[in-house]
């Protein structure tokens, strides 16, 4: 479940951040650093569902200012998605929401 979680930060960082002819944010740049792979490996194996919720929350919320907030189109289904991924309260609970958050981020980027 780490990829997923880390990809859906950087989707939603690219969006809150990445702007047309400047360099495109990869895994490696250091705004990345509280949504690597390994922190949310750590998350995970301690079955941290509220820290996993907070840090993927932050890069979400600013892919959702982003985009215009809840008053666009795109913001409401981000903010829809959002909202299923906050409701789940144990790790099995989280993959489908983080599978459909992450889709939808690389879609519309």
């Amino acid at each position: 479940m780490e990829l997923p979680l880390e990809t859906v930060a950087l989707f939603a960082l690219k969006l809150a951040y990445e702007r047309e002819g400047e360099s495109p944010i990869l895994r490696d740049d250091p705004i990345m650093s509280d949504y690597e792979r390994e922190v949310f490996g750590l998350l995970v194996r301690r079955g941290d569902v509220e820290g996993i919720q907070f840090r993927v929350g932050h890069c979400v919320g600013l892919a959702l200012e982003a985009l215009g907030g809840v008053d666009t189109p795109l913001g409401r289904e981000l903010d829809r998605l959002v909202v299923d991924f906050g409701d789940a309260r144990t790790m099995e609970q989280l993959e489908a929401p983080v599978i459909a958050l992450r889709d939808y981020l690389k879609d519309i980027q």
